[in-house]
């Protein structure tokens, strides 16, 4: 019994240890994180103009992933019109106005998005 009651110490230091070495490395660690990449309009001296120019970042990131999106969606959707031309089921002239009209729109989807995120 008064084995173990040692043992549970020597433990208890040695996690105690453990912890505070882990403590410190992290902490060395941490010196070569890099710094935070300006936005892209730049810092500003202003915290509110910069947190706006944080927000430019962002807006501009959401309307490329809704450009993808739609790129995505023209394209499954073209690609089933094919294979359905291919099963008989449409005509090669549905597939080429389903393409045409796709492209039609990527396009003035990214061009509205581009003057949406002018405008900020």
């Amino acid at each position: 019994m008064k084995n173990r009651m040692g043992l549970n110490r020597v433990t208890h230091l040695f996690s105690r240890c453990g912890v505070a070495c882990l403590a410190a490395w992290s902490f060395w660690a941490l010196g070569a994180l890099p710094e935070m990449e300006a936005p892209s309009r730049g810092d500003s001296d202003n915290t509110i103009q910069t947190l706006q120019n944080h927000a430019f970042d962002i807006v501009t990131l959401i309307a490329l992933l809704i450009s993808a999106a739609s790129f995505c969606g023209v394209a499954y959707h073209a690609y089933t019109t094919y294979s359905e031309v291919q099963n008989g089921k449409k005509t090669w002239g549905q597939f080429g106005l389903t393409c045409g009209v796709g492209a039609i729109l990527l396009v003035i989807s990214i061009w509205l998005l581009t003057k949406g995120t002018g405008i900020l």
